[in-house]
């Protein structure tokens, strides 16, 4: 929302500054009507009111403004710009555009109180209608395409709040995006902008129940805890344990068709890398650039802290825009404990209650709105899209049982466990099999087993046991040396050894290691089980372990992973290890 397109007037006077959070008195408003504070313009949102008093939170650096200066409110919640020019942009966490603002100010150093619309209200778009005069048409239907960038088309619908009616008027060519392209006979006119709340849901008619799988490319993650097209997941770790790559990884690779990547009060250097490398990515399943359906919202850490708390629900409105056009949308949040911070400090100032370790009470009820807003949807318009939200988690000190960690347990399906220990061993990714899970398993196998291989469930559940057995067996290695375990047991480890090394392992820095396909993930886990009943049939006949484990064909197992003509190097891997361990009796 712009300054300049609202009507604002001067309603009340800054009381007093605590931070962030600014309280006035005298301001007629509502809760979440949007304010601008001070002399400057910096934008808030109305979170408090008692009495006289109008408790604002500033989405801007508050310092030097004082009591006496101008509250002037909008009479309006806020709101994001929904429309073409969405893809391929930079916002801050309030959808101000970082590069338009850039040239703006004529330097990277902003301002406060500077302000643009969320999409360019100049630019002209070529418009092609879908629907003619005559036609019925209700909110949410589409009523025209536009090529957004090379690889979305933007579909052009009729707003949620519209009552909808027959098409009077039909405009085809070039127009912007305030300009009107379809008229209707109840006297309302589309174009090809919105403006939608934040924190209000976008319509549906249904939230289904997913049942096909969101594809990251990750072995550990397709193969062993898979995320479903409209799931919800959870990342969390400690400092260096891989949280950020997992999810440029997923962001580059997850085959979504919109990827929205909101950093929240994450590390300066942590965006730079993404601004700096998502343009010149590839995207895998198009060959265009991967900014084409990616939109970024950068709310680093030392940006205002109020910002944190909008631009999660910035991304969300975004994604959902999207999923009304039919579109599978993946939404990374990173991180929600930066987010959950920002609240604590809003929380702490306007003298809350505090939970448990200071967090709001209400921790747990923001984190489950958030992750609502997720799932696989029928549309108003009879479509059907999905948003996958993949939030990433920093507990202090790996502490997996603090408030933010287990509230978001509460409410995901899916959880990948970052362990600090494995990241050290320089595994990666350095997901903890023992502790992670995916409850998305059994409504997504039908979907593997039709279009990976039918026995996909079960070469799975061979993997997940033969993991279990290592971590028990683990612990009897440790006090008495793995040379006292029986033979089988020695055998056992061995193999999942190979299995945590070829399989769970990935490196995502070598051009083909970094994305494995389902199928290749597949025919991994099979190459590894038919070494493992070959190994035992050998030493049911008496062969020595030793000798089992060192045939020449077994250190090509951990090789799988960076072959591009994988298929054939696995079925001749396969006939060399039956074959040397079939000769050794």
């Amino acid at each position: 929302m712009s300054q300049t397109e609202q009507a604002v007037r001067e309603d009340g006077v800054i009381r007093s500054v605590s931070g962030p959070v600014v309280t006035a008195r005298g301001l007629d408003a509502r809760m979440n009507d949007v304010v601008y504070v001070g002399d400057e313009g910096l934008m808030g949102e109305v979170i408090e009111i008692e009495d006289n008093v109008t408790t604002v939170q500033v989405y801007e650096e508050t310092s030097g403004i004082g009591p006496d200066e101008p509250v002037r409110n909008t009479g309006e919640p806020l709101s994001v710009d929904l429309g073409p020019g969405l893809l391929d942009t930079i916002y801050d966490g309030v959808q101000r555009p970082l590069d338009i603002l850039e040239d703006k100010m004529g330097s990277p150093y902003l301002d406060r109180g500077v302000d643009a619309p969320g999409i360019e209200l100049n630019k002209k778009w070529e418009f092609e209608p879908t629907v003619t005069e005559g036609d019925v048409v209700e909110s949410g239907d589409e009523v025209g395409v536009v090529e957004e960038t090379v690889t979305i088309d933007h579909k052009v619908l009729v707003p949620p709040n519209y009552e909808g009616g027959e098409v009077t008027a039909v405009n085809s060519g070039e127009f912007t995006v305030e300009e009107t392209v379809v008229e209707l006979s109840s006297d309302e006119s589309v174009q090809m902008r919105q403006e939608w709340p934040v924190r209000e849901p976008r319509p549906a008619v249904e939230k289904k129940t997913p049942r096909e799988p969101l594809i990251s490319g990750q072995r550990i993650l397709d193969g062993l805890f898979p995320i479903a097209k409209g799931g919800t997941a959870a990342i969390p770790g400690p400092f260096g344990s891989g949280k950020t790559v997992t999810q440029h990884q997923l962001a580059k690779y997850a085959d979504a068709d919109i990827i929205i990547y909101v950093g929240c009060g994450e590390r300066g250097n942590e965006m730079t890398e993404v601004i700096d490398d998502f343009p010149e990515l590839e995207d895998p399943s198009t060959g265009n650039p991967l900014m084409a359906r990616t939109s970024l919202i950068a709310n680093t850490s030392n940006m205002p802290v109020a910002a944190r708390e909008s631009c999660v629900y910035t991304g969300i409105t975004i994604a959902e825009f999207y999923r009304d056009m039919g579109y599978d949308v993946a939404l990374m949040a990173d991180s929600t404990s930066r987010w959950a911070e920002a609240m604590r400090e809003i929380s702490s100032r306007l003298e809350e209650m505090p939970g448990e370790e200071g967090y709001p009470a209400y921790l747990a009820a923001r984190l489950a709105q958030f992750y609502e807003r997720a799932g696989y949807f029928e549309n108003v318009n009879g479509t059907e899209g999905s948003v996958s939200a993949i939030g990433a988690v920093s507990p202090p000190g790996g502490d997996f049982s603090e408030p933010v960690t287990q509230n978001t347990l509460r409410i995901v399906k899916t959880f990948w466990a970052l362990d600090a220990d494995l990241a050290e061993r320089r595994h990666f990714p350095s997901i903890n099999w023992d502790e992670s899970y995916s409850l998305y398993k059994e409504q997504l196998d039908p979907w593997f087993q039709e279009n990976v291989e039918d026995d996909w469930p079960e070469e799975r559940q061979w993997a997940v046991d033969v993991l279990d057995e290592e971590s028990e067996l683990q612990e009897i290695v440790q006090l008495v040396g793995k040379d006292a375990l029986p033979d089988d047991q020695q055998l056992t480890l061995e193999v999942a050894r190979y299995l945590r090394e070829s399989y769970l392992q990935q490196n995502a820095f070598h051009p083909v290691d970094t994305y494995c396909s389902p199928e290749k993930t597949y025919l991994t886990v099979t190459a590894i089980h038919r070494f493992n009943d070959e190994a035992f049939e050998a030493l049911d006949a008496g062969v020595p372990v030793d000798e089992i484990v060192n045939i020449d064909a077994t250190p090509r197992l951990n090789r799988i992973g960076v072959q591009e003509d994988y298929e054939e190097y696995i079925a001749t891997l396969k006939e060399d290890i039956a074959t040397q361990l079939q000769e050794l009796y």
